[in-house]
């Protein structure tokens, strides 16, 4: 079943959710060496790789979105008022937000460079900022600061969910096998 139903979530957004996982925790992994390492020709590629994979990342999201307004996520597992409940839309609101952000922001601050933005080895993006060093200090800091939050959301996101696996509600089996 590729669709969402009241009570599961499809093949779709499962797809959708753990290629999402899969992404985030590569970019977090190569942002982390991108920002412990001295950038020279020998390392200018895995730019291009945090890049190409950030863009992939943003339309991913934007999929994500209108996949949610065409086949919408099932009611959560428990009375809504449970604060669990809560604090899991709380943390999907701001996830999705971040995933939104984070991307644009590491846009925005490479735009401003005044360098091409290249992904895939070989298409140049538009830029979406103009070239200035104050706009790309701010913008990388931004990106830095919003990773962060991101990365902490993300703990959050995966203690909720682990915490409601080891009670067996049934929250994680619907995200994992879809039952």
């Amino acid at each position: 079943m590729w669709r969402n139903t009241p009570a599961r979530f499809g093949l779709t957004t499962r797809l959708l959710h753990w290629t999402m996982a899969a992404l985030i925790v590569a970019l977090l992994v190569l942002g982390t060496v991108l920002v412990r390492i001295q950038p020279d020709l020998s390392t200018l590629w895995l730019y291009g790789l945090h890049k190409t994979l950030g863009l992939c990342a943003l339309a991913l999201a934007l999929v994500r979105l209108i996949w949610h307004r065409i086949s919408p996520p099932p009611a959560p597992i428990g009375p809504p008022h449970l604060w669990a409940n809560r604090a899991a839309r709380a943390a999907h609101v701001a996830l999705y937000l971040l995933m939104l952000a984070v991307p644009l922001s590491g846009w925005i601050a490479s735009s401003a460079t005044g360098l091409d933005v290249v992904i895939f080895g070989q298409i140049t993006l538009p830029a979406i900022a103009p070239t200035s060093e104050a706009l790309e200090n701010a913008g990388f800091a931004a990106h830095g600061v919003l990773t962060k939050l991101l990365m902490a959301v993300l703990l959050a996101h995966v203690a909720g969910a682990s915490l409601r696996g080891l009670k067996h509600d049934g929250t994680l089996r619907r995200i994992t096998k879809g039952s």
